[in-house]
């Protein structure tokens, strides 16, 4: 079965920091660029970091700086390091393939940020 599992998140204050994993089935981690997106509460799902199968990475303009997208080829796992963490970064974050699966949607972690 094709699935991801998304872990790390927590509550945090602003300017902390937050590691995200997520392990993908092979299946789809090594032949699809990978995305971490995220939904707050009343809002749309968004994509927060996008990662080519070579390792290449975009971000949306309010994590550049802040944000980094890596991915172990190895572990089937990518990663989400989130510094400088603001209180509108709150949300749940999941992992997809980009362009996103639809079946592939997780349980997501929650990130709150606040103090």
């Amino acid at each position: 079965q094709v699935q991801v599992v998304e872990s790390g998140g927590g509550l945090v204050q602003p300017g902390g920091s937050l590691r995200l994993s997520c392990a993908a089935s092979r299946s789809i981690f090594s032949v699809r660029a990978m995305g971490w997106y995220r939904q707050a509460p009343g809002k749309q799902r968004e994509w927060v970091a996008i990662i080519t199968t070579g390792g290449t990475p975009t971000y949306r303009d309010s994590v550049k700086g802040r944000f980094t997208i890596s991915r172990d080829n190895a572990k089937n796992t990518v990663y989400l390091q989130m510094n400088s963490l603001k209180p509108e970064d709150t949300a749940v974050y999941y992992c997809n393939a980009y362009p996103s699966i639809r079946d592939l949607w997780g349980q997501g972690t929650q990130v709150t940020v606040s103090s």
